[in-house]
């Protein structure tokens, strides 16, 4: 098969089958991506190759760069990592199976060398080629997640107690279902199988939750297990807490969560990532992130707890993004079984049902997979626009496709009866699919492409640990909180009274004759933010003996700029805390040659560091209020003439990038606004030839019914010649000539080379009809090229403009005396002796 046409928003998974021959037909299917925006679910028994078309699908999405979460129970979608562009034997050698090698009698390494061979084999027969591979590895990063286990990238949980950043009161609703789902996913972790409208922990939990969050404030186990032996509230309803729950039951219920916490199996839940979905979603350069949450090894308690978790987080970061028509993000959940189903109610359901009542307006789209349609809740398959159905062997798993299916078809407005659905699901053979998308004309039968990921089957632990080992040495993982800054016990830090009598370097005095200024001028104090032993780190200095902080004389400017663009309607403002150290010979300060500093006014002291051992002598310009008054102009025309916010600009869509936002929050924003373009351009352009390729259509139609007549006509004049010219020989034999014979079967013979003209005439003008045809949506595939490749890499537009401040835009708080922290740090001889002068405050960085 030729190679496949690169579409980006096409997601290329088979080729269409003839049932009836058993073939493989040469138009390939594509997919658009939109289309999951009204999400899918994949059905099919064991062996019909459903796990190889979700990973075609989830390849295609990486290729797209949409980023997706990937809930894997069984642990079969880890193979999405196994991407070998070089094909090379030694690729397949660590992932084949060993006890198939002895089953064929072979020696690994020849089960390896054949199996590469096949994949090599498979994909030139999909015309895929190692460079589509090796853009499948690039397009996005490929992570397994492993919650309560070290073998992939842990995950810890506390985030998922943090109060959600949303607004009580205008987001009440939602926030109270995250408590719901939240509070029930942890009593199933500690075995409570609880009602939430009913049970009497829920409720307590609930309201516990509640309290906290409502306030902004985050939870975690260890407070949650305090609350429920002393609950901050004092009612519950109309009764008062022991009245409802009796503190000696309450104990219980706390005594079953400390268990849970001192479990030194549950402590892999509380370190590694954060639960953040954000985080999740892309990587700190934001390159999309394939993000695969392996949970085979969990016990079925445990998996609940944290796919409940993980779709409540899920469901609070969909609510927050913006409407779009175009695919934001995907969420695969590779076997559904038990997590949705018909009847029950357990926790993961319900923010898996409105994920696929609402995240359609968000642009994100959800793809559930199972063998059995009947463990799945009935409203959950009628909310689905895309069903791709392969082999079923149960009668009643039909039976409920069927159902499920015909009644999608009736809401979308469509007709079940044009298609035979019964008898094709039956007739499907591995690898074969039906997809009815209830955005195409009609359901397509097609035959799955080969993965370009080497399908090995479920992953072991040290597997997984084998293939993320390289993820874990630089992956973003944190600890669950900050730990302290050690304390440095090289260095012993003087303190102020016993340093006194210690002789002071040359223009400094002692703490103890702070310089006394005149009353209208303000000492201000720069917070010694850096220790010694951070100071000396950054310098990759020797072995201090001890360190003593001296403060060092500076002119403190205090400003507030704003930066207005009402075009673009930015409103920026930024404050700013200066510190200038050079003096021209009239005692003018050199404001080019001022650090900014991290400390903000509010954070500045009157008052010097209880650490402090001396103070350098001041220059003039610090005690004179007539000076400093002359400075607080100077400063006010320095900041005018050189302070300027810098803007990222994408020209084409006039996007530009806030001083407060990420560089990685832009470029997500960017892409998915590209993304968007793409899509309403490509739809524009197919619209606007839409109309010439249906005229162009009609006239082939046209053209090959007149056809179909002329050529009906030229065999009945073929055939009435033949007639005559018997007749007419059949006379001569005879011996009856007659001119009026010969002249009708020169007649006739006329009247069939005209039919044959016509004839000709219509096969000309259908040959010509297709070479428009084809001249067209040649045109058009390159026009959509183009526009494909014009948003692909929107980063790369990306231009810098400056905006300035007007001069009423500089607001000067305050020019003063201040005084900035220094450590003298003593080196031992080991380390060349000496004494170094290291700032102990924090400049701003500038870059």
């Amino acid at each position: 098969m030729k190679a496949p046409e690169e579409r980006l928003g096409s997601f290329y998974l088979g080729a269409e089958y003839d049932l009836q021959s058993g073939l493989r037909l040469e138009q390939p299917v594509h997919y658009d991506a939109r289309d999951l925006t009204t999400h899918a679910v994949c059905v099919g028994m064991t062996g019909s190759g459903k796990t190889g078309l979700c990973i075609d699908l989830l390849e295609e999405a990486a290729l797209d760069k949409v980023p997706v979460i990937l809930v894997d129970p069984k642990g079969d979608m880890t193979n999405l990592l196994l991407q070998f562009p070089d094909l090379l034997p030694e690729d397949f050698l660590p992932w084949i199976d060993q006890d198939e090698a002895r089953r064929k009698g072979q020696t690994p390494e020849e089960l390896a060398a054949a199996t590469a061979s096949m994949w090599k084999n498979g994909l030139f027969d999909w015309g895929i080629a190692p460079e589509r591979i090796r853009e499948l590895k690039d397009s996005a990063e490929f992570t397994i997640y492993t919650p309560g286990s070290d073998a992939g990238i842990p995950v810890n949980i506390l985030g998922s107690l943090a109060a959600p950043r949303l607004d009580f009161d205008t987001e009440a609703e939602a926030i109270r279902e995250r408590i719901a789902g939240t509070v029930s996913a942890l009593l199933g972790l500690v075995g409570i199988n609880a009602d939430p409208v009913k049970s009497r922990e829920s409720i307590l939990l609930s309201g516990i939750f509640e309290h906290f969050w409502r306030a902004g404030t985050d939870l975690d186990l260890a407070t949650l297990i305090g609350s429920i032996q002393n609950p901050p509230m004092r009612q519950v309803g109309v009764f008062d807490v022991n009245t409802f729950y009796p503190e000696k039951e309450r104990f219980e219920l706390a005594m079953s969560f400390n268990a849970l916490l001192a479990s030194p199996s549950f402590q892999s839940w509380l370190s590694g990532q954060a639960l953040d979905i954000a985080s999740v979603l892309y990587t700190a350069d934001a390159r999309p992130r394939v993000a695969i949450f392996s949970l085979a090894h969990l016990s079925e308690n445990e998996r609940m707890f944290f796919v409940t978790l993980l779709l409540e987080n899920v469901l609070t970061w969909t609510r927050a993004q913006q409407g779009t028509s175009s695919l934001r993000a995907l969420l695969y959940f590779d076997e559904v079984f038990g997590y949705l189903p018909p009847v029950s109610e357990p926790p993961s359901k319900r923010p898996l049902m409105t994920m696929l009542k609402q995240a359609r307006a968000f642009g994100v789209g959800c793809v559930l997979v199972t063998q059995n349609p009947v463990d799945l809740d009935y409203k959950a398959l009628t909310n689905t626009g895309t069903w791709f159905i392969g082999k079923l062997q149960a009668e009643r798993d039909k039976a409920r496709v069927l159902e499920g299916l015909k009644s999608a078809i009736r809401t979308a407005g469509g007709s079940d009866a044009e298609f035979d659905f019964d008898t094709v699901i039956s007739q499907l053979g591995k690898r074969v699919f039906l997809m009815h998308n209830v955005h195409e004309d009609r359901p397509v039968i097609f035959q799955t492409r080969w993965a370009m990921s080497f399908l090995s089957g479920p992953m072991t632990r040290p597997q997984i640990k084998t293939l993320m080992a390289g993820h874990k040495n630089g992956s973003t993982a944190q600890p669950a909180t900050a730990s302290p800054r050690p304390a440095s016990p090289a260095i012993a830090e003087t303190p102020a009274t016993s340093s006194a009598a210690k002789a002071m370097p040359s223009g400094y005095s002692t703490v103890s004759v702070l310089p006394r200024l005149d009353p209208s001028i303000k000492q201000l104090f720069v917070p010694a933010a850096t220790a010694p032993a951070a100071a000396l780190a950054k310098r990759s200095l020797g072995a201090p003996v001890s360190a003593e902080l001296l403060y060092e004389p500076a002119l403190i400017g205090c400003a507030s700029v704003d930066f207005v663009d009402a075009r673009r309607g930015i409103s920026e403002n930024r404050r700013l805390v200066l510190a200038c150290t050079e003096f021209d010979a009239a005692g003018n300060p050199d404001w080019e040659k001022s650090q900014r500093l991290v400390a903000m006014q509010n954070q500045l002291s009157d008052r010097p560091d209880s650490k402090a051992a001396g103070f350098a002598t001041l220059p003039e310009t610090l005690v004179n209020a007539r000076k400093l008054a002359a400075c607080s102009r100077s400063l006010s025309d320095f900041l005018y003439r050189r302070e300027r916010l810098p803007l990222s600009i994408h020209p084409a869509t006039d996007l530009f990038k806030g001083e407060g936002e990420s560089e990685r929050d832009f470029t997500i924003r960017l892409q998915q606004v590209a993304r968007e373009q793409r899509d309403q351009e490509v739809d524009a352009l197919e619209k606007k030839y839409a109309t010439q390729l249906e005229r162009i259509a009609e006239k082939i139609k046209k053209e090959e019914r007149e056809l179909a007549q002329d050529e009906a006509e030229h065999q009945n004049r073929k055939a009435g010649e033949l007639i005559g010219l018997g007749e007419t020989m059949l006379g001569f034999f005879l011996g009856r000539k007659s001119t009026r014979g010969i002249s009708a079967a020169i007649n006739r013979r006329r009247m069939t080379a005209n039919a044959k003209a016509e004839v000709d005439e219509s096969v000309e003008t259908i040959e010509e009809l297709k070479r428009q045809q084809e001249k067209i949506e040649a045109k058009l595939k390159r026009l959509a090229a183009e526009i494909t490749a014009r948003w692909e890499h929107p980063e790369s537009a990306l231009t810098t403009e400056e905006i300035a401040p007007r001069r009423s835009d500089v607001m000067i708080q305050m020019v003063t005396t201040g005084w900035l922290p220094f450590w003298q740090v003593t080196l031992d001889q080991a380390s060349g002796g000496g004494t170094l002068y290291l700032p102990a405050y924090e400049a701003a960085d500038e870059s």
